[in-house]
């Protein structure tokens, strides 16, 4: 690393907290799936920001819509209506198919809302005890960092010294419809689910297993919540994720691409039944709604369907997929994935999947490591054919090296 890159890391070191271990290069400008560092170097996004830059960096469109709202109003709050926010819950509910929708800010507090509002629904509609509500949550799940999502992670990294937790959580394996079928009990309001397990390192369900879990939510009259901060918008070559099962959930979360990465917005979308139970003054945000996000949105939005990025992620991802398949290597275990969200499991002894990402770094591309052994892939949804073979070129010398 240069002078200049040393001095921004070692400036982050002294002052930041050390909650993250970032790979060792400073960006300073991105445009489409390219970014570059503040040396000129140019690489790959494979990471898109864990899926919040789908519809590429510095979307023109998308930076139009937000500079032209920055002039005119940015924030209200939702003491006052907007002219910005009826029209993004109206965008939003036409592409999704939703009925009632919550806007907030980051993914987690989507996920948060969505906790409070089906426990409120439990009580009032489905008639569970007060304070007895339950909820389903999946093993190596990954919803956000608050105290509350914390509470039912199975990662120790994650919960190690945070406690005490929050009640009224039952976890299970991902992709066993059977063990959700023996958890639920009349309590259980909602089953908590992200329909590929991001995080976790790109798990995929067995196929019609999401369509079982539908069946079982509604035979016992519990809401099914997706969480579809990573996967939706596109990320898997459809709109959502539970399209590829031809399912619908009662409750769908977004966020991430929901702003092409230039704001942070997140949703909760609901049937009537869920957000219908909210009344002024039991939940809010100051920035949730506000018209510059709405603006954002409903730009982000509009260029994922007009450019044909979700088409593209489909068509793409394969292409990927296939060529991730072609590469020998002995460091390989496995590779899977859905439209562009993509992974390479390594072998425990070839190493750690960092080392992998540096040597990717050397050779122009930016893909991040999870739990120690995968390399997650996921590059913005506008990527080309020759873009995706270039990067597998790279992939596939890196992948032969030992690195162990």
């Amino acid at each position: 690393m240069s002078a200049s890159v040393i001095d921004f890391v070692a400036t982050e070191a002294r002052f930041g907290a050390h909650n993250y271990e970032p790979i060792g290069v400073v960006l300073a400008r991105g445009e489409g799936v390219w970014v570059w560092d503040t040396e000129g170097n140019r690489y790959l996004d494979c990471l898109s920001a864990y899926s919040a830059v789908s519809q590429g960096h510095c979307h023109p469109k998308i930076l139009a819509a937000m500079v032209e709202q920055a002039h005119r109003l940015t924030l209200t709050s939702r003491a006052f209506h907007n002219d910005q926010l009826a029209l993004f819950y109206e965008e939003v509910a036409a592409l999704t198919g939703s009925h009632k929708v919550l806007p907030m800010n980051s993914g987690a507090e989507a996920v948060e809302s969505a906790i409070k509002s089906v426990r409120k629904w439990g009580y009032e509609v489905k008639g569970v005890p007060d304070g007895q509500a339950e909820i389903i949550v999946c093993a190596n799940n990954f919803h956000g960092r608050t105290l509350g999502i914390v509470g039912f992670s199975t990662d120790p990294e994650t919960r190690g010294h945070f406690g005490p937790f929050a009640p009224g959580f039952k976890v299970i394996p991902f992709g066993d419809a059977a063990a959700l079928k023996e958890a639920i009990n009349p309590n259980t309001v909602a089953f908590l689910v992200e329909p590929i397990q991001g995080e976790a390192g790109v798990v995929i369900p067995p196929a019609g297993y999401f369509t079982e879990v539908r069946e079982l939510c509604t035979a016992n009259n519990v809401m099914l919540v997706l969480d579809e901060i990573q996967t939706g918008l596109g990320r898997t070559g459809k709109l959502l994720a539970e399209q590829h099962e031809g399912i619908e959930a009662d409750v769908t979360l977004l966020g991430k691409a929901l702003s092409g990465g230039f704001y942070p917005v997140s949703a909760v979308l609901s049937n009537n039944e869920v957000l219908g139970t909210l009344r002024p003054g039991q939940h809010g945000s100051t920035f949730g709604g506000n018209p510059l996000a709405c603006a954002v949105a409903r730009a982000a939005m509009r260029v994922l369907v007009e450019e044909g990025m979700i088409d593209n992620a489909a068509r793409q991802g394969e292409r990927f997929l296939s060529g991730l398949k072609d590469i020998r290597a002995n460091a390989i275990r496995e590779v899977r994935g859905r439209g562009l969200m993509l992974a390479v499991e390594l072998h425990p002894e070839a190493g750690r999947a960092r080392r992998y990402c540096e040597a990717l770094q050397a050779k122009g591309i930016l893909a991040k490591d999870t739990h120690e052994h995968t390399i997650r892939i996921a590059p913005p949804l506008v990527i080309t054919s020759d873009q995706v073979d270039w990067a597998l070129e790279r992939l596939a010398t890196t992948l032969t090296q030992d690195l162990s």
